[in-house]
């Protein structure tokens, strides 16, 4: 249920937004084919004080050791750990959506 409140949400935030009409469709992908990213290939991907979106869950393998914003569907315990621990701010996809309302400038890592 958390998932179609977090869809219905980002396709509100959608509009005109090409970026968040991506999230959205990346989201409405059957669960056996969510996104799984670990914290080390957001750690590779990413520069200090990135945006990134993860359009399903954020897993623990991996270290990180710079300062990001991570989006996500879920994230496992040791992914909360590890980048709370990296000085990373973590936020729900919903949370993010108000915030970001177009998108520029955020990666999406799947």
């Amino acid at each position: 249920m958390a998932a179609r409140r977090v869809l219905l949400s980002v396709r509100k935030a959608a509009g005109d937004s090409g970026f968040w009409r991506r999230v959205e469709s990346l989201l409405s992908r059957p669960r056996s084919r969510m996104a799984e990213v670990n914290v080390g290939k957001i750690s590779r991907l990413t520069q200090q004080g990135d945006r990134v979106v993860v359009p399903g869950k954020v897993l623990g393998r991996g270290e990180i050791n710079h300062s990001v914003t991570v989006a996500a569907l879920s994230f496992s315990s040791a992914a909360l750990d590890k980048l709370r621990s990296a000085g990373c701010k973590v936020m729900r996809l919903d949370e993010f959506a108000e915030v970001e309302q177009k998108g520029s400038g955020v990666k999406i890592i799947v």
